[in-house]
């Protein structure tokens, strides 16, 4: 995206020197292409005689949150290809193809990368790579655009469960291998249609913003909410998370209104609104890292810079608010690269006839000024970027 975030040249700036192309709120997926070339691929460098895991050094914890069935969680952390499984995968010559929702964030660039460095390990060429920009239409037809090359697997999050249930059912009787990201179209079966779920601890991660929402605001006053009004099952959990949090947990906190987005530019608007509605609201949660930029660009246009929001996802946008301790006060931060990895190997599972678990999540993880830093590395197995340190310093 070319477009400027907010009127500030600073978050420009980080915008242009840390996103690569990052727009209004987050990346323009408008001006990504549909890619169905053969796919460079860089392992990460590692021992080839290594399984392959996720990061085995995040911490232990119980996962909150239940299946699109209603089924308890698998931890991503009990997943592993052994060097005899790769060796095996390899010799098929197989091919991948990455079906996304959305590309335009950094939670995708992580996950997308996570899979990519684990599909090089596993010798599995990636054939195509696709971006709905949040249309069910859009991937539909992208999914026809795709079994048209035949690969052998598919990881997709759907967009939409209902309208894109059928074609993803064609590919299953074609024999591909579907690992979805987050939710799956309706009527499919694990096992049968599909392999495997993989998330993040959504429920967990919306008890964290509670949390922190609390700790911010002095556990006392009026907030509200902006949430994702789509059937979107992951989003759905964040926000029952959070609101039940704060009901059962802060009874001094008082949720005075709800707005709901229907895409990723909507949050500006939507907080515009319930700022004016309700002037002494003292902080907001938002669903996801893009609106709740859009909603400090709201809380700044209204001179409202003591707002206290609390969101889910480590974007170098929010991070970079974080750091300087301001809107943004913390959040509860998914772990795109591993979940990718995990999603790879449920994958190889699948081609080597191994049962995978129906649902799988990896964990929730708290995010604030004081431990960002580290959580950069968590969430992005890289230094947090210079920006963003120099932030932390001041």
């Amino acid at each position: 995206m070319k477009r400027k975030l907010f009127s500030l040249t600073v978050i420009a700036l980080v915008s242009i020197l840390l996103l690569a192309g990052c727009g209004k709120y987050g990346k323009d997926p408008s001006t990504a292409e549909t890619s169905t070339s053969t796919q460079t691929q860089t392992a990460a460098v590692v021992d080839p005689n290594a399984p392959l895991t996720i990061n085995e050094k995040l911490v232990d914890k119980e996962i909150m949150s239940k299946g699109p069935d209603g089924e308890n969680a698998v931890s991503a952390k009990t997943l592993k290809l052994t060097p005899e499984d790769l060796k095996k995968i390899k010799a098929g010559n197989y091919t991948a193809a990455i079906v996304m929702h959305y590309a335009g964030n950094d939670w995708s660039t992580a996950q997308i990368k996570g899979i990519e460095e684990a599909m090089a390990r596993m010798g599995i060429k990636i054939i195509a790579k696709t971006d709905a920009n949040f249309k069910p239409e859009k991937q539909v037809s992208d999914i026809e655009t795709v079994m048209a090359k035949k690969p052998d697997v598919i990881i997709a999050i759907p967009v939409d469960p209902a309208s894109t249930a059928d074609a993803f059912k064609r590919a299953a009787a074609q024999g591909t291998k579907i690992v979805f990201m987050d939710n799956k179209p309706t009527g499919l079966t694990a096992g049968k249609d599909y392999v495997s779920v993989v998330s993040a601890d959504n429920y967990g991660n919306g008890i964290v913003a509670a949390d922190l929402m609390a700790e911010a605001i002095g556990k006392k006053g009026e907030i509200g909410v902006i949430y994702h009004d789509a059937d979107f099952f992951v989003t759905k959990q964040r926000t029952e998370a959070f609101e039940k949090t704060i009901q059962e947990h802060y009874p001094d906190i008082k949720i005075v209104d709800r707005g709901g987005i229907a895409g990723p530019n909507d949050g500006e608007k939507v907080a515009a609104a319930l700022l004016t509605k309700h002037p002494n609201m003292k902080g907001m949660f938002v669903v996801w890292d893009v609106p709740a930029e859009g909603a400090m660009a709201a809380a700044r246009t209204a001179g409202r810079n003591d707002l206290a929001i609390t969101t889910i996802d480590l974007g170098t946008n929010v991070a970079y608010e974080i750091a300087q301790g301001g809107i943004i006060r913390g959040l509860g931060a998914q772990l795109p690269y591993d979940q990718g990895i995990a999603e790879s190997i449920l994958a190889g599972y699948a081609l080597l006839g191994k049962k995978a678990p129906s649902y799988v999540a990896v964990p929730s993880l708290s995010v604030s000024q004081s431990n960002l830093a580290d959580s950069w590395k968590t969430v992005y197995h890289s230094e947090v970027p210079d920006l963003i340190k120099k932030a932390l310093k001041k």
